[in-house]
């Protein structure tokens, strides 16, 4: 479960997440993972409410539950006009997570969506792509056993 700082955040942000374009992205810990860890994930971003009740319903953890803010993150935010540079100041340090963990919820939301990524409306194939592309970068976050952590960024 995400840092009581991180669920006000993303509840009182998740307006903000629909209004700018929000890009869901992974970094990975460490300077160099050595590897791209790049994911569009602007259709993650705005299909996140629907990916947040779908993980709910096969019973593993929402995506969302693995965002934690960093600062360069959240200096963005702020330069848009949708934080409060006090916030930066109260940040805590970031959370990390296991890859296996988010391995589990994104296979399961591939699983689902494989034969209908349609039911997430005419972007559904965007969808699972980007969810396609998470998995590979968790794949390889996990086979150099580093951990990783979900990231916003808007544009």
């Amino acid at each position: 479960m995400p840092c009581s700082r991180y669920a006000e955040f993303s509840a009182s942000e998740s307006g903000t997440l629909r209004l700018m374009a929000a890009s869901m992205y992974i970094v990975v810990e460490g300077v160099d993972p050595e590897f791209d860890t790049f994911v569009n994930g602007r259709s993650l971003a705005r299909h996140e409410d629907a990916l947040e009740k779908l993980a709910l319903s096969l019973g593993v953890r929402p995506l969302i539950e693995f965002f934690s803010a960093d600062e360069n993150s959240m200096s963005l935010l702020i330069e848009e006009g949708a934080g409060d540079q006090e916030l930066l100041q109260r940040l805590p340090p970031p959370q990390w997570y296991s890859p296996a963990e988010g391995l589990k919820t994104v296979n399961a939301l591939l699983k689902a969506l494989q034969d209908d990524p349609q039911q997430l409306g005419t972007e559904g194939k965007q969808v699972l792509s980007e969810l396609k592309e998470y998995s590979e970068v968790l794949e390889k976050t996990n086979d150099r056993n580093l951990r990783w952590h979900l990231a916003v960024s808007w544009r």
